[in-house]
């Protein structure tokens, strides 16, 4: 068979012979009514577990719309109209809307990119602008020990409403809901705090009611007000095809039951080859993305099989803690021991991946310099065929595959 897989803006090839594959990993077939703008009209209309967005707000009130940065496939430009209309409809001026883009621990944004994440005429009437962990307030900590310290635009809002997609997590169980809040518009020391519960089993992708970094990011909520989410859901081409909207917990739930009937993928069993990819652009954009669909492949990768990585990576590692981690690292085990013994954000994806690599190789496809691949324990391949005939030939010409065109958002479960 012949594939063609996103990478970067482009896609790249490859064939494999038919009696190899096990399956690939698509979405669930689910019904679907109404998709893109009037998914989220319906879904603003039909709010769940508040009232309508428009009769929340009132005229003068200062409102922040909390929503993704460049790193993540949230179409803001298509959420945003239908939800600045419930607030205009409201009697809402613009001056007194903000958009923040929830930034995290990632880089600020140009003017451009700004333009192209909301689109120009949003840009042109709103105020945008990206979080700034430098410029937050301290309103308490969790009963888990985290500061909720907040980028003091949003802790200044009358009114806080959150955007998001929802697809699957590999420590906080699922995106979306208060996550636009913490970690989105929240310091490095309060994310840090928060992600440092990635280390509890119950912290891992589809698990949520007894995730301890889900519940301390929605007891944020007890000191700092979420009054509404939009969150959606997208398909395999990036399409929204369902929206929930409501209450941070109620709505986002629903979001959540909706991405399992999608996402979740029962495979028959383990593969001896995985091959991975975050689907292009903007989930490749650098490998503290793309770490995400190396995570997700380990579910179904036989213990000594390989996972085959396909990232563009073209602003390579993409974090600077996490950069460090590989560079002073001597190993994978010393890794894993590092961050049991001092958890450090950013150097906790380079563990994550030193765990896939406890169990099984990794070989990646990238424009990294192969220096900087060697140097995080993967061997780097300039084509897919090359590191498709090299996984043959060390587990043997009737390896079993698993491809999984859309890693970042496909949980393989075992029948």
């Amino acid at each position: 068979m012949h594939f063609s897989y996103g990478y970067g803006k482009g896609f790249r090839e490859f064939d494999i012979d038919d009696a190899n594959i096990i399956c690939e990993l698509k979405q669930n077939n689910v019904a679907v009514a109404l998709t893109g703008a009037e998914e989220v009209k319906r879904a603003l209309e039909n709010p769940i577990g508040t009232g309508r967005l428009s009769t929340i707000v009132k005229p003068g009130e200062k409102i922040v719309i909390i929503t993704s940065d460049i790193t993540r496939p949230m179409p803001s430009k298509l959420v945003l109209p239908p939800v600045i209309d419930e607030l205009v409809a409201a009697g809402v001026s613009y001056e007194d809307i903000t958009v923040v883009f929830a930034l995290g621990s990632h880089r600020k944004h140009t003017e451009e990119e700004k333009k192209y994440l909301v689109g120009e005429e949003v840009y042109n009437k709103i105020k945008c602008v990206d979080s700034d962990s430098k410029s937050c307030k301290m309103l308490g900590t969790t009963s888990r020990g985290t500061p909720v310290e907040i980028f003091d635009i949003v802790a200044d809002a009358d009114r806080r409403i959150c955007l998001g997609n929802i697809e699957y997590h590999y420590f906080a169980g699922y995106s979306g809901g208060a996550k636009a809040i913490m970690p989105g518009v929240s310091t490095r020391n309060a994310i840090q705090a928060n992600h440092s519960k990635m280390v509890n089993d119950k912290a891992c992708a589809g698990s949520i009611e007894e995730n301890p970094v889900r519940q301390d990011i929605e007891e944020v909520a007890n000191f700092v007000n979420i009054d509404f989410i939009v969150n959606v859901v997208l398909d395999e081409n990036k399409k929204i095809i369902k929206a929930v909207a409501g209450h941070h917990v109620e709505a986002h739930r629903e979001g959540c039951r909706f991405l399992d009937s999608l996402y979740k993928v029962v495979i028959p069993r383990k593969a001896d080859i995985v091959i991975t990819t975050p689907g292009g652009f903007p989930k490749d954009i650098n490998l503290y993305q793309a770490q995400k669909a190396l995570d997700n492949a380990k579910h179904a990768v036989r213990d000594g099989g390989i996972i085959i990585l396909l990232a563009s990576c073209t602003e390579g590692y993409g974090e600077k803690v996490f950069e460090q981690w590989i560079k002073d690292s001597s190993s994978p085990d010393d890794l894993v021991n590092r961050i049991r013994s001092n958890f450090e954000l950013g150097g906790h994806k380079a563990a994550a991946i030193a765990l896939v690599e406890q169990k099984s190789k990794i070989f990646i496809v990238s424009d990294m310099p192969e220096e900087m691949t060697r140097k995080l324990y993967v061997e780097p391949f300039d084509s897919m065929q090359d590191a498709l005939n090299k996984a043959f030939e060390v587990l043997g010409k009737n390896a079993g595959v698993i491809l999984m065109p859309h890693g970042g958002s496909t949980l393989p479960v075992l029948k």
